[in-house]
């Protein structure tokens, strides 16, 4: 077994790097400008920039020689003066479509001061006379130039006796090496173990998961524990009276059960249970008395949907042919049921368990809201209220890195319980 699980280690490698690359194309780049989410789009500039400069969003996406910097924002100067408009002595041109820089005039378009080390270059295309980052600018006809300056040099405009047309401008940083991009950043930072900083609680996501991940598992664990030994006892009964009152009423109570919307049972239960009765708290985490009532609301929530998946499993072993040999050798019912038909459905049993174990972890995100648990679901919600970037992606990695743990831990299970089954 030992050789088959290393076996399988090696064989999940590839899809471990391809769940990590995925979180990284989800986040990084279908997300748009991170920054922008969690600070928001009013902020300063510089705030966006030790945002991206914290988590390496200034940096290219996979490779290149160049990056973005928030210093100046690439702007259509054809559409508009924009920005510019906060210079009286730069003035937007609707004939040429470009800003004209007026004589004997400096400006500098930077929002905040450069890193004096790194290397930056504007590319610009310009008509006229003057200087730009100490590079001289002459040109009788529209130009294309590109200048190379460190942070710590003068990076304006400057015009003597002549005007200066700028029709296109750009800046970015230049990167040494190309392959320091934000796929390495993001790699190199979860074999540290870094997951980053939330910037709501301004804490190590690392540490947050950790404080969380105790609540989350007193209340997940025995809502999972609790709700499939009682879905799978009641299975059994509706099994062994089937096409009774009992199979038919335990059937109507399970399509009741699905048919409930889950905000009910916890409105319902804080209200009538909690509220009205007192017979438990309605808010907190200080002992197991708080716990009680959302692992009852919990296990009655996902009972209907269990008891309908179980029965059927079970059903399907009753017309196998090896039951009615059981039946005619004269092997009780009970025996039928409890010892042959639950072991031969513990294939399908298995498999509905053991992928149910990674929502342990990620917590019960609208009981731990509404009742005040400090888990992990509950820091979910809060991370997506506030756009927390770093605590939902680091959620979402692990959450799915548990899914493919699950999936070696259901094949050994199925060696385990059916002896048909072969570890190769």
């Amino acid at each position: 077994m030992l050789k088959y699980i290393l076996k399988r280690i090696i064989q999940m490698v590839p899809t471990v790097i391809g769940v990590i690359l995925l979180t990284f194309v989800l986040f990084n780049v279908v997300g748009g400008d991170l920054a922008a989410v969690a600070l928001g789009k009013n902020v300063s500039l510089q705030s966006l920039e030790d945002f991206d400069e914290q988590r390496g969003l200034n940096k290219p996406l996979f490779f290149g020689s160049r990056s973005t910097t928030r210093a100046y924002e690439d702007y259509d100067l054809s559409a508009g003066a924009g920005r510019w408009r906060v210079w009286s002595n730069a003035l937007w041109s609707v004939e040429s479509e470009a800003i004209k820089i007026q004589a004997n005039t400096q400006i500098n378009p930077l929002a905040f001061v450069l890193k004096s080390e790194q290397e930056y270059e504007w590319t610009l295309s310009y008509r006229g006379r003057g200087t730009l980052a100490g590079s001289a600018l002459d040109s009788k006809g529209w130009k294309t130039q590109k200048i190379r300056f460190k942070g710590s040099e003068s990076s304006a405009f400057q015009t003597k006796d002549q005007t200066l047309e700028i029709q296109a401008l750009k800046l970015r940083k230049v990167v040494t090496n190309p392959f320091d991009s934000q796929l390495l950043f993001y790699i190199k930072q979860l074999m540290r173990g870094d997951l980053g900083t939330s910037e709501y609680f301004k804490q190590p996501v690392s540490k947050l998961l950790i404080d969380g991940i105790i609540p989350s598992l007193s209340l997940t664990v025995p809502i999972f524990f609790i709700g499939v030994v009682v879905s799978i006892s009641l299975s059994l009964i509706c099994s062994f009276f089937r096409d009774t009152w009992i199979d038919r009423f335990l059937v109507l109570i399970s399509v009741a059960l699905m048919s409930i919307n889950y905000l009910v049972y916890i409105v319902a239960g804080q209200y009538l249970l909690a509220y009205k009765l007192g017979a438990f708290p309605v808010w907190g985490y200080e002992s197991w008395r708080y716990l009680v009532l959302p692992v009852i609301i919990g296990v009655i929530s996902g009972l209907g949907a269990n008891i309908r998946f179980y029965r059927t499993v079970m059903l399907d072993e009753m017309y196998k042919d090896y039951v009615r040999t059981a039946f005619a050798k004269g092997v009780s019912k009970s025996r039928i049921l409890f010892v042959h038909v639950l072991k031969n459905a513990m294939i399908p049993i298995i498999t509905n368990v053991v992928i149910a174990i990674p929502f342990l972890y990620t917590g019960a995100l609208l009981l731990e809201s509404f009742f005040g648990i400090p888990g992990l679901g509950y820091l979910g919600i809060n991370a997506i209220l506030s756009s927390d970037i770093d605590v939902v992606r680091a959620l979402v990695l692990i959450g799915a890195l548990l899914f493919v743990v699950a999936n070696l831990i259901t094949d050994l299970c199925y060696a385990v319980v059916d002896p048909r089954v072969k570890l190769k």
